[in-house]
């Protein structure tokens, strides 16, 4: 359940913040942008996270690993609460929607690199985790 859930929610929140960036705020992809990452950081929340440095990862990074997991995921729902906060006609004094979706999808895009360097230099598999079993002959 846990692992369906988080990679179905992964990738849809992922590819409607790049529509969100590409369109700009069209409501009915800025809810479902809201609702599907605020039900992957419950699910996080409730169950844990999916991830783990895993046994390649060393040193510094293998101790940053757990909170920078969870630093995407503080992004995630903060960037997905001032959404729905804007589309329910609520005033934010802060950065523009429009940049906080860039600045969530330079974030995702800096993540992507750092599991794609994991899965191939180190050869832990890291995109398994994060894949659909059914695409893992491809890896």
């Amino acid at each position: 359940m846990r692992r369906t859930a988080t990679i179905s929610l992964h990738w849809l929140s992922f590819v409607l913040l790049i529509l969100l960036v590409a369109g700009g705020p069209i409501p009915a992809i800025g809810w479902a942008f809201v609702l599907s990452s605020l039900l992957m950081c419950a699910v996080a929340a409730v169950r844990g996270l999916m991830s783990g440095p895993g046994p390649k990862l060393e040193g510094t990074l293998r101790a940053a690993h757990p909170w920078l997991s969870r630093a995407m995921y503080v992004a995630l729902g903060f960037v997905a609460l001032v959404t729905g906060w804007q589309l329910a006609g609520g005033a934010w004094s802060g950065p523009p929607l429009v940049n906080l979706h860039f600045y969530l999808l330079s974030a995702s895009s800096l993540h992507a690199i750092f599991h794609l360097w994991r899965h191939t230099a180190l050869g832990d598999g890291a995109l398994r985790r994060i894949t659909p079993k059914s695409m893992h002959n491809v890896l």
